[in-house]
């Protein structure tokens, strides 16, 4: 939810007034947040946010000392800090729709066996809220925080589908990245699956991000458009036919129950 300024913070035209400090210091967050390497040289974050050096190393310092951003011994490598991590697990912590979803998604879990997702759109992406690990990992691994192209995923269809056509234009980047050989790249071919999605019902991603595993994902429309989504992925080993159906039947009861049970 976006919060609203009062008066005082208008400017003459009725818009609001840009805090560059405040704007300044999110820009960094979110560039180490989403950078490739793990750590951030001070020349490489100057050339990013286009602030002068000794500007953005008084900012850094700032944030080092008060645990958002923290710093190797040497001083010139920042990577992003401990209190980013208490703010997100606070977001989830408070989320409603999260709340209402845990036992479902607990439920479909137990029934089906393979890893349950329950993600939200946030742009060109998706961002994983919560996840339900298969039981026949051995080594569970949480996409808890981490991002996803939406185009890419069952979950990021399922929600592209239900967004007006005006959103794929403004959101998604003019040239689609290919991450397997069956990941859709051509902005036609993706708005004609989209269709598809939308008389199905639902969205598959069949190895378009990782070879070998097939997700299946619903939108939840307890808000329009649909911002939530749920998901079951699976091996291709493990996908039969007779499973498939199983998935599907599932995983639309659950769709049903949460949009039943939605906060408004």
């Amino acid at each position: 939810m976006r919060g609203r300024s009062g008066p005082a913070d208008a400017d003459g035209g009725g818009g609001v007034r840009e805090v560059k400090s405040a704007a300044r210091t999110v820009q960094v967050l979110e560039i180490l947040a989403n950078h490739s390497s793990d750590q951030v040289r001070l020349r490489e974050l100057s050339e990013l946010t286009g602030v002068p050096r000794s500007s953005l190393y008084a900012l850094l310092q700032t944030l080092v000392a008060s645990g958002w951003v923290r710093t190797d011994p040497s001083g010139s490598f920042y990577s992003i800090g401990i209190r980013a991590l208490l703010t997100g697990t606070k977001y989830l912590d408070t989320d409603a729709q999260l709340g209402l979803a845990a036992p479902v998604l607990d439920g479909l879990a137990e029934e089906l066996g393979e890893t349950i997702h329950f993600a939200r759109l946030d742009g060109a992406d998706i961002v994983y809220l919560a996840t339900r690990a298969s039981r026949h990992y051995l080594r569970p691994f949480s996409r808890v925080g981490r991002r996803l192209p939406a185009y890419t995923a069952a979950l990021g269809k399922a929600l592209l589908a239900e967004q007006p056509p005006e959103y794929l234009e403004r959101e998604l980047p003019p040239v689609l990245p290919v991450y397997t050989e069956r990941t859709i790249s051509d902005h036609t071919a993706l708005r004609d699956h989209l269709d598809a999605v939308r008389e199905r019902g639902y969205a598959i991603d069949d190895q378009e991000y990782i070879e070998g595993v097939v997700c299946f994902g619903f939108a939840l429309r307890h808000t329009v458009p649909a911002e939530d989504a749920i998901s079951c992925s699976v091996p291709t080993v493990r996908l039969t036919e007779e499973h498939r159906k199983r998935i599907v039947e599932a995983m639309s009861r659950a769709r049903d129950e949460l949009e039943r049970a939605h906060v408004r």
